[in-house]
Order: structure tokens, then C-alpha cells, then sequence
């Protein structure tokens, strides 16, 4: 039986970027510049991080972090994520892109445009690295170098992130998920359910759907599955299980590839949802314009809409799931958005209530 954990784990650029952001300001405060680092991590994990450099100038400080994504093929691995800390007016940890970090240009992301593309997690993540060591203004500028090379084989410029990479991460870890011993590990985590008894398993993509289907429903131990992008291969495998019910929670911008027959989700290997689900809302007379991403899509709809075409989509990937499926199981589909909110649903969901 394959051991999950032997699959080595990384950090996330968030992560990376916390780490350097704490060990440049605690070189700029007047400390000795740092082997390593402590920080703390979204589930309340305590991290050490090593530093690949620290320096300090006229006026700034900075340090660099070299990005380790363990078994996952990321394409930061290797990268070196370089924080440079100044103080600054005010109290506020104000933040700027440097060399290899993007600018968000275009709405429907989760940072506004003419920000630095820093997610919300790795800001939060900074902020406390910072405060860790001082109440004081300070502006974090952010680079990577060789960042805005990388950044052309991911789907930042169709994102409306130019100039460079984005700074990620929900969980501050890299999860390998898309090395092939993930299957088997998959494949144990159904049959652990299985012989555990079981009924009704839930299938989420990640972090942010494991979190939103225990805040929404109730959950037992092993029955929240996470399949990342492997949905062909865990429906398939369920169909021959003993189970009687599979509720699949996620975000729309992943699981409308399940609808769109798209049973490998990974952005490399899939066609982007928005143009699917921009159709879909066009249907449901929803004027048409250009979004970018599925979130724009759905922040765009005033609450009824959003409800009705969350409910078609989430019918949808039922009914392609249980075509899948061969009809052996009763599949229900929860749509939520990044912070777990509902968007809609479809099928019954009196298994998890």
C-alpha cells in the first residue's frame, strides 16, 4: 500500500516570501542576519525556513528564500523569492512588486488591479512575519528573479497578471499532487473509506473545498477525500466501492471542467471553465461581456442570478458525474466560492446534513 507520506512536501512561493519578509526586517531592526527563520503557517503550523541570503542596504534590508516544491513539478521550484524591507510612514505592512512579480491589471481575482499579484493568504502571512518583529510601517517589495521568464508557462497573462509570477498558496505548503505515486496514494484513501464503512463520501479539489464542506456540512474522519485534479480516476474507482452517495465541493473555476467532460483538471492538461460558464450565464440572460476568470463571472451576477446559474452548474457536473459513475451512485455537487461561501448546488444533500 502506498504511504502518502512519503511524498515530500514543499512551501509555497507565500511561504517563501513570508520567510524572507521577517529575516529582511529583522536585519533592517538592527538584528543579526538569520540562518533560518520561524513562521507561522495558515493551519497553525510552525515553519523553519532557511535563508539563502541576507543583506543589508542604505535605507532597506533584504533577504532571499530559494523555493523547494518537494515531489510536486512546480514551475517555482528552484526560484528564489527576495523580500526587501523599508520602513515606511504610517503603521501599515504596505506591499510592492518588485523584478519577477506581477501586477494584477484585469478585475475577478482575489487582489484588485494595480496591486502587486500577492494573494490574501501569503499578505496575511507577511503581515504577521513582519509584526512578529516590529510594530512599524514597513514597505515589502517583492521579487523574483527570472520570474517574468517562468511566468509565460503559467496562465498569469490571461489572468490579467503581467510582468511577472503571483505570490500563492492557501495552506503555506506545497502538496504533491501532481507526481505519479499520487494515484495510488488516491486509490488508498478510497479504499481506507471503503473499508471503514464509509456510505457517502466527499470529494473536494484541495484546502479551500476540505474547509468549506466541514463549515456546510457534517463530516466524519476520512470521508473528505481531496482528488486535486484527478477526477476521472477517483470516479471511476468509486463506481466500483460500496458506496451509495459522493458529494463533489469546490470552486467553480475547477469543477466546471466536470461539466465540460474535462475529467483531468489541472490547468495544464485542460481547456480554461470561463468561456463555459460565461456562455452559461449568457443563457440565463445575463448580458454578454469578456471576464477573465470564473470568479469575475460569478461577481458579476446580483444574488438571484448567481444562485440560479450556480444551481445549473452544479447540475451539470452531477449529471456528467454520473454518467461517469454508470449511475451506481447518487452524486449531489456544492459549489462554493474561494472563501467557502455557497454558490449553489444540485441533488440531494441529506446524506451530509
Amino acid at each position: 500500500m502506498a504511504d502518502r507520506k512519503a511524498l515530500k512536501e514543499g512551501f509555497t512561493t507565500g511561504t517563501c516570501a513570508a520567510a524572507a519578509s521577517r529575516a529582511a526586517v529583522l536585519l533592517l531592526d538592527g538584528k543579526a542576519s538569520p540562518a533560518e527563520v520561524e513562521i507561522g503557517l495558515p493551519g497553525g503550523e510552525r515553519a523553519r525556513i532557511g535563508i539563502e541570503f541576507a543583506r543589508k542596504g542604505a535605507g532597506f534590508a533584504e533577504a532571499g528564500v530559494r523555493k523547494y516544491a518537494g515531489d510536486d513539478p512546480d514551475v517555482t521550484d528552484g526560484a528564489v523569492v527576495v523580500a526587501r524591507a523599508a520602513w515606511a510612514e504610517g503603521a501599515d505592512v504596505c506591499f510592492a512588486a518588485g523584478e519577477g512579480v506581477g501586477t494584477v491589471t484585469l478585475p475577478g481575482l482575489q487582489v484588485p488591479p494595480g496591486e502587486p499579484a500577492i494573494n490574501p493568504t501569503p499578505r496575511k502571512m507577511i503581515r504577521d512575519a513582519v509584526r512578529s518583529v516590529t510594530d512599524r510601517g514597513v514597505l515589502v517589495t517583492l521579487s523574483i528573479p527570472g520570474g517574468r521568464e517562468l511566468a509565460e508557462k503559467t496562465f498569469n497573462r490571461r489572468l490579467g497578471i503581467e510582468g511577472g509570477l503571483s505570490i500563492l498558496g492557501t495552506s503555506g505548503k506545497v502538496r504533491p499532487f501532481s507526481c505519479p505515486a499520487l494515484k495510488a496514494s488516491l486509490q488508498c484513501l478510497l479504499d481506507v473509506a471503503d473499508a471503514s464503512g464509509v456510505a457517502d463520501p466527499v470529494l473536494v479539489p484541495g484546502r479551500i473545498g476540505e474547509r468549506a464542506a466541514r463549515r456546510h456540512f457534517r463530516t466524519g474522519r476520512g470521508q473528505v477525500i481531496e482528488v486535486s485534479n484527478e477526477w476521472g480516476f477517483m470516479l471511476d474507482l468509486a463506481s466500483r466501492k460500496r458506496f451509495k452517495a459522493m458529494l463533489l465541493l469546490g470552486h467553480p473555476g475547477k469543477m466546471a471542467k466536470l461539466a465540460m467532460g474535462q475529467w483531468d483538471t489541472h490547468s495544464a492538461r485542460s481547456r480554461s471553465a470561463v468561456s463555459f460558464v460565461g456562455a452559461l450565464a449568457e443563457a440565463h440572460g445575463t448580458p454578454r461581456r469578456k471576464w477573465n476568470t470564473v470568479d469575475a463571472v460569478f461577481s458579476a451576477l446580483v444574488p438571484p442570478a448567481r444562485e440560479e446559474i450556480g444551481n445549473s452548474l452544479a447540475a451539470l457536473i452531477a449529471e456528467k458525474a454520473g454518467e461517469k459513475t454508470g449511475g451506481n451512485i447518487a452524486i449531489a455537487a456544492v459549489l462554493v466560492d474561494m472563501e467557502g461561501g455557497w454558490i449553489g448546488s444540485k441533488g440531494d444533500l441529506t446524506p451530509w446534513k
